[in-house]
């Protein structure tokens, strides 16, 4: 079995572990909030959410295309809260899911994905989680990487289209800027791949989110670890959520149906389960990215 099947077959082990170690209470239909819903969904009993290939433990996709992780839970909450049937569609890239979403062919993806005021003009975003960005290195951190700053002439592993992948490159341009040797910027399409490449030593780091690069670590401690933490990173505060086309009719819909969740112990429930307790937040809230700092 080669050493990407091995991480895969890990990762995924683990998400059936925490499914296993606790169940989420089924949600009661509410039927104000159905009627609330776009007249397309309503005729359809279909709400499209689109994702990429692998988060975790926000989702990860199995070869058997099953979907696992707190995402999968938030979709199966909102289905029986809603009454309709949310369908599962996985393209490889962020930037992909967000074409896809703004040319129209899906209607959320429940993520969370990163709120950012450029990513507003085009989307809106329901936000129920606050992350952090940091890096994921091997064992020991030879390179000494605690820091942007110590960035310059390493080899760093994002995935494409993430937020993480501007920041990195402004990185890069600020260390040529200081007569230091750029970044050389390694882009993957999912996380997964980005791990793996920091393990085998292709990359010297992965900058990413802390909620997946911790779940990577705690699965792979004899190989890696997390490096600066608690600092910015290049980032603000930083809110993610459910992304959706632009002024969406289903915008406010959902954000009402995570109030619910929020308000019957589910979204705790949900994020405990999958070891998400330090990225909750009080309550949700649309387009937060915008005022954070």
């Amino acid at each position: 079995m080669t050493l990407k099947k091995l991480l895969f077959t890990a990762l995924l082990a683990g998400f059936v572990g925490n499914a296993l170690a606790a169940e989420v209470a089924p949600q009661t239909f509410n039927q104000a909030l159905h009627d609330k819903l776009p007249a397309a969904i309503k005729d359809s009993g279909v709400i499209r959410n689109v994702l990429d290939g692998s988060f975790p433990p926000y989702y990860s996709v199995s070869p058997d295309k099953q979907i696992t992780g707190a995402m999968a839970d938030f979709a199966q909450a909102l289905s029986e809260l809603l009454g309709v049937k949310i369908e599962h569609t996985v393209i490889p890239t962020l930037s992909a899911n967000l074409m896809g979403l703004q040319a129209g062919r899906f209607d959320i993806s429940i993520g969370p994905a990163g709120d950012y005021p450029d990513r507003e003009a085009k989307n809106d975003f329901v936000d129920y989680v606050q992350e952090y960005v940091v890096f994921a290195v091997k064992k020991g951190n030879p390179y000494k990487i605690n820091g942007l700053e110590d960035t310059c002439g390493r080899k760093i592993s994002v995935t494409a289209g993430g937020s993480a992948e501007a920041v990195i490159k402004q990185a890069s341009e600020q260390c040529l800027k200081n007569s230091k040797p750029a970044i050389t910027v390694l882009t993957f399409d999912s996380q997964t791949t980005a791990a793996l490449a920091v393990r085998s030593g292709r990359a010297d780091a992965f900058f990413s989110s802390q909620a997946p690069l911790s779940y990577f670590v705690s699965l792979n401690k004899d190989y890696l670890e997390l490096a600066a933490v608690g600092k910015h990173n290049g980032f603000g505060q930083i809110f993610q959520g459910a992304v959706l086309p632009k002024d969406s009719a289903l915008t406010p819909v959902i954000l009402e149906a995570f109030q619910v969740l929020f308000d019957n112990g589910t979204y705790r429930a949900i994020m405990q389960k999958h070891n998400l307790q330090y990225n909750m937040i009080d309550k949700p809230g649309k387009n937060l990215g915008a005022s954070a700092k």
